[in-house]
């Protein structure tokens, strides 16, 4: 059974920086994207960062400049690092991943941390 597994979330000052990491686990064939996304309270989830197999990007306009993903394929562990966090960046950050393992490809999903950025 496949798991993602997120870690890295906590508490920080506006300005400060915090490093997620989610590690894919199980009978694992192959991963496509992975990517983070958040969901605050109230509002919709919404992609935050996304990178591919083969290390292409895409991210947020509201993180651009910020936030950098990163992935060790090796590990099948993606890494987001945050650096001058906001306010607004507080929110549940979810893992996602496009793989493949023994039933065939699906989308999974990691269990969340919280961030949580004070002004």
């Amino acid at each position: 059974q496949v798991q993602l597994v997120e870690s890295g979330g906590g508490l920080v000052q506006a300005g400060g920086s915090l490093r997620l990491s989610c590690a894919a686990s199980g009978s694992i064939i192959s991963i496509n994207a992975m990517g983070w996304y958040r969901q605050a309270p109230g509002k919709q989830r919404e992609l935050v960062a996304e990178i591919t197999s083969a290390g292409m990007t895409k991210y947020a306009d509201s993180v651009k400049g910020r936030f950098t993903i990163s992935r060790d394929n090796a590990k099948d562990t993606v890494y987001l690092q945050m650096n001058t966090l906001k306010p607004e960046d507080t929110a549940v950050y979810v893992c996602n991943a496009d793989l493949e393992d023994l039933t065939g490809w699906g989308d999974y999903w990691g269990q969340g941390t919280q961030v949580t950025v004070s002004s």
